[in-house]
């Protein structure tokens, strides 16, 4: 009986250790969510991300683990919150700071097309967060430091990073700003963090611009306001090298540092997937790597300063999520976290009828820098993926359309739609927008009823389908990814996968049906 008992004992202990040395995959957040930032309270982890043009504003994440984590809403999802006015995909919500500090949370973040930084504050992440708290210090990608009662701002208005004292509920700066350091000499300082351990204060930012010239530098100091000395082994993170050279990510940078409550430490960045040579469209991306840091040491991440797509690490012990369904049926009257519209959107033209999502077309569309289009998108999350929906557009004049949008911004997207024409018939038609050049592919006349829209991504083309009966797809034509990748296209952003409707004047009652959409990406691939 005791030989038994030890053997159990023995194979529990195996398995607690095999738990804690799963691995993981990168990216942890897949899809455009770029400059991660996290924080812990308790054994819970909270991460935020960029969110530029699109509304609600600034994704809110949960894990157990650092590894799989849920959406659990945004936390600006008020447009006294968020206003956006007419902003692009170089405007918007830039860089936030989630912290969390006696019993609140703090998001700190830069509206570029508004009035600058400001930070929000809440005891409850999964409920409403405060209107805007204002701050003087300017620059962008603002981040919070809290230490005996005291909360100190950090950000980078003008060349380098500066430091300023401020009362976090009222936005009051309590001090002159003051820069702290100008970095190592990389060109955009920016993304700064302050840590304390060991008695030092480490100053974490990111240089080279948020591109294939991206790194992670850090500095550190006995005193919060410098003078700071950085790290002879800088860059601590970066793909710039020839160790990384041929690494499917790139750009890495933009980090912030936790600590898990089994004193391992973390960290959390952005970078992104190239495809088709050295294009990318899924945006910047979240991606964790784990963190040796030593007393009195430097930090040293994952051995070598670069991080993998598989990741064979020890890890915290993993609370895997139920896999996503594959389908949005919309039949419970509502969309999840994961689907936002292009700038403040209009309620009215978004309601649910008879188990369908119905979207009024308005005049507003989706080449229009101003305004918002009826639009609701997600996340291309995977370089190889498949997307299907089913709709009718109803009670059409001619001009006015509907359908699935593969859209990078305003001039770089492609559309699949049903378009009602002059004669009173419908068509199914492919459009190419590619900055000041529009295509029509082709055009097909479709009998009466609902049609299904399917586009097909991998590496290098995107492929467009129809189908009149939800099965026998016919393709419409194809694409090379390249013409709307973030390096020919610009902007801050990643691929969305929209479901729209414009009409093609203001007396226009036409409106579209969508039934459901179907994502399925594929994970061992990209």
């Amino acid at each position: 009986m005791r030989k038994m008992m030890l053997l159990l004992g023995l194979a529990l202990s195996l398995s607690c250790f095999s738990q804690n040395r799963q691995g993981y995959q990168n990216p942890v957040i897949p899809g455009f969510h770029p400059d991660p930032s996290i924080c812990r309270a308790g054994d819970d982890f909270y991460l935020v991300n960029s969110s530029f043009q699109y509304f609600p504003g600034v994704p809110l994440f949960h894990s157990k683990d650092l590894i799989n984590w849920e959406q659990i809403g945004h936390c600006l999802t008020r447009p006294s919150q968020l206003p956006l006015h007419d902003a692009g995909p170089w405007g918007g919500i830039y860089a936030p700071t989630i912290r969390y500090n006696s019993g609140t949370f703090y998001m700190i973040t830069t509206n570029v097309s508004d009035k600058g930084n400001f930070l929000v504050h809440t005891t409850d992440p999964r409920g409403e967060w405060s209107e805007p708290v204002w701050l003087k210090q300017g620059g962008i990608d603002p981040s919070l430091y809290f230490e005996d009662g005291k909360c100190y701002l950090v950000s980078n208005p003008g060349v380098g990073i500066y430091l300023c004292e401020i009362n976090p509920k009222t936005g009051e700066q309590l001090n002159e700003s003051k820069r702290i350091w100008n970095g190592t000499g990389g060109r955009h300082p920016e993304g700064p963090h302050i840590y304390k351990k060991d008695g030092w204060y480490y100053l974490l930012i990111s240089e080279g611009g948020t591109e294939y010239g991206h790194k992670v530098t850090i500095a550190r100091s006995r005193d919060i306001d410098g003078p700071y000395e950085e790290n002879p082994a800088n860059p601590i993170l970066t793909h710039i090298n020839k160790n990384a050279q041929n690494s499917p990510i790139q750009g890495t940078g933009h980090a912030d540092l936790i600590q898990a409550p089994d004193g391992s430490w973390w960290m959390v960045c952005l970078a992104f997937r190239p495809q088709s040579g050295n294009h990318h469209l899924l945006g910047r991306e979240t991606f964790l790597a784990p963190v040796r840091w030593d007393k009195n040491a430097w930090p040293v991440v994952n051995g070598d300063g670069t991080i993998a797509l598989q990741m064979d690490v020890p890890t915290l012990p993993q609370y895997p999520l139920a896999p996503k369904p594959a389908r949005t049926d919309f039949k419970n009257g509502k969309l999840g976290p994961e689907w936002v519209h292009i700038r403040n959107y209009h309620p009215e033209n978004y309601t649910f009828a008879s188990g369908n999502l119905r979207l009024k077309a308005t005049p507003v569309n989706l080449n229009n820098g101003k305004g918002s289009p009826t639009f609701a998108g997600r996340r291309q999350e995977h370089i190889d993926f498949t997307a299907t929906t089913s709709m009718q557009l109803k009670k059409a004049a001619s001009g006015d359309e509907a359908g699935l949008t593969v859209y990078m911004f305003e001039s770089s997207h492609y559309d699949l739609l049903v378009k009602q024409l002059a004669d009173g018939k419908q068509a199914v038609v492919l459009r190419y927008q590619l900055n000041e050049l529009t295509h029509t592919e082709k055009e097909v006349i479709l009998p009466q009823g609902k049609v299904q829209l399917r586009v097909k991504g991998s590496n290098e083309i995107y492929s467009f389908e129809y189908a009149t009966n939800g099965k026998d797809f016919k393709e419409l034509g194809r694409m090379n990814t390249r013409y709307i990748s973030t390096e020919t296209a610009g902007g801050f952003t990643g691929i969305m996968l929209g479901l729209y409707a414009v009409s093609g004047s203001q007396t226009s009652k036409a409106y579209a049906d969508f039934e459901y959409f179907d994502y399925e990406g594929n994970s061992s691939q990209s």
